[in-house]
């Protein structure tokens, strides 16, 4: 009898470790390869002021749009429930190609810049918490801005802008859509992949000194709409 019962026991233990628990009080990590897919479309050029003087003027068949990138990425998770999880996502800032659009198409790549996007995302997970596979839905925010903004392109910069510019853009907050699934391979290692949408756009600004004119400044500025697919395909580990 007592030889059924550690065997019984035994067995018992075997089956908890071998469980895919992702449950209640459940933290984990991921690591892996984030891609931006920016589905943009941009507003024309306009040419803000002149010399402090406003002129608010558009500039017809002009605009820009934005490449692709991929960057590496982590994120931060806890389940609060068996079903319902919090995650914070952060990738290592991708470089984004910025292109001419319309009459601008003729200069190709005209600057560059630096994205920072961490987001914060409440999600609730299909099946049991001990499926192998767990598929889930997501919604949450956030928080968006550019770093090192710069042009590239001396023809544009002189010919279109008029000078030495500097740049500058906005930051903004914005809402994510995210689906995805889980695969559990033991109780604590799982692999991912997911699929958010971000409807965001940013404002970058030209501050240009233009040549040949004493003490003359012209501010512009460039409306872009991002509006990027975003995918991550992750592993991770459960403690």
């Amino acid at each position: 009898m007592k030889l059924k019962q550690a065997l019984a026991a035994t067995a018992a233990l075997a089956c908890m470790s071998g469980a895919y628990a992702q449950t209640a009080n459940t933290f984990y990590v991921t690591t892996g390869w984030f891609r931006f897919m920016p589905q943009d479309s941009s507003d024309p050029l306009k040419i803000d002021s002149a010399g402090g003087t406003p002129v608010n003027m558009a500039i017809p068949n002009t605009g820009a749009s934005i490449s692709s990138s991929d960057t590496v990425g982590f994120s931060l998770g806890y389940f609060i429930t068996d079903n319902i999880a919090t995650e914070a996502e952060l990738g290592i800032p991708p470089k984004f190609d910025l292109s001419g659009g319309g009459s601008f198409s003729q200069f190709g790549k005209v600057g560059e810049a630096r994205l920072w996007s961490p987001a914060l995302l409440l999600k609730y997970y299909f099946n049991k918490p001990d499926a192998k596979f767990r598929p889930y839905a997501g919604i949450g925010v956030t928080y968006a801005w550019f770093t090192d903004a710069h042009i590239t392109n001396p023809s544009f910069e002189q010919g279109v802008l008029g000078g030495p510019t500097s740049v500058s853009t906005d930051r903004s907050w914005a809402p994510v859509f995210n689906v995805g699934f889980n695969y559990n391979f033991t109780k604590h290692w799982f692999a991912g992949f997911s699929l958010s949408y971000i409807p965001i756009s940013v404002v970058a600004t030209f501050n240009t000194t233009v040549n040949n004119q004493l003490n003359t400044e012209r501010r512009s500025e460039a409306k872009i709409h991002l509006n990027p697919l975003v995918t991550y395909l992750k592993v991770g580990y459960m403690f």
